[in-house]
């Protein structure tokens, strides 16, 4: 390919390797050509490769492992979770439209499991609010979320069709959820889950049950997030600083990866 004039180079082999990427000469999870070969191609120098790899890296069309090169992502699109995030700004991130149908909006008693957890008297009273979690209008996830009635009673249906607990109970209640632990496990869905995701029964799903807070480490919530195995993925890094000894390394970077066939150009100048 011969680059034209008035064209930021960078920019012509983004598209380029955009393209042959659409085309499927480039395959999901496939090592595109060195820095080295791709320079030598179209005769400039590595740092303008690099410039054009970065520029797909950021749309999420590749990914690049250090020392073995950069792969074909698999349409998705990623976005950082080392900072405590919600749905609708994960969908955002993604470059995906979000919304959510609210299946279950009811005051239930709390199951035997949930009280040490939400730090509530055993018997008591929460309300379980079940959603289906959308993507430009694609089924992502499912949701069962519970909550103490105190911060329950915040709530409405109408509200959550387009908002989050999260933008809720933080910007018109000054609730903030400053922490959440996580637990990452696999599970399968069963009939009912099948359904409502659009999937096969027994289909594999990533299950996060997540445990939310607010200031004086008051449990907020607990939720348990069904994701479609073939529209999300986790992609975790980790750092080592040069010269450690020790067997710990410090989380980088712990993102999910999501389904899209969303593309987004970039045109940036060289």
């Amino acid at each position: 390919m011969e680059l034209k004039k008035g064209i930021p180079r960078h920019a012509q082999i983004t598209q380029w390797l955009r393209n042959q990427i659409e085309k499927g000469v480039y395959e999901a999870d496939e090592k595109l050509p060195s820095e080295n070969d791709l320079a030598k191609k179209f005769d400039v120098s590595r740092v303008t490769i690099r410039r054009a790899l970065q520029s797909l890296e950021s749309d999420s069309i590749i990914y690049r492992c250090q020392g073995l090169g950069s792969f074909v992502s698999d349409e998705r699109a990623t976005h950082d979770l080392v900072k405590l995030t919600d749905f609708n700004e994960d969908m955002a991130k993604a470059g995906l439209e979000p919304a959510s149908i609210v299946q279950k909006f009811d005051t239930v008693d709390a199951p035997e499991w949930l009280p040490p957890l939400l730090n509530i008297d055993k018997g008591s009273k929460v309300l379980q609010i079940d959603r289906l979690r959308l993507g430009d209008g694609e089924p992502i996830a499912f949701d069962s979320t519970w909550l103490p009635i105190l911060y329950g009673q915040l709530l409405d249906v109408k509200t959550l069709t387009k908002s989050t607990i999260y933008r809720v109970l933080e910007e018109n209640y000054d609730i903030p959820v400053i922490r959440g632990c996580y637990k990452l496990s696999a599970e399968i869905a069963n009939q009912n889950l099948a359904d409502v995701l659009k999937i096969k029964e027994n289909s594999p799903l990533f299950l996060i049950d997540r445990l939310s807070y607010t200031i004086g480490d008051k449990p907020l919530y607990y939720q348990k997030r069904y994701y479609r195995n073939d529209k999300v993925v986790y992609e975790l890094t980790l750092e080592r600083t040069p010269g450690e000894r020790s067997s710990g390394m410090p989380l980088k970077e712990f993102i999910p990866v999501f389904s899209s066939e969303k593309i987004t150009q970039q045109n940036q100048n060289d």
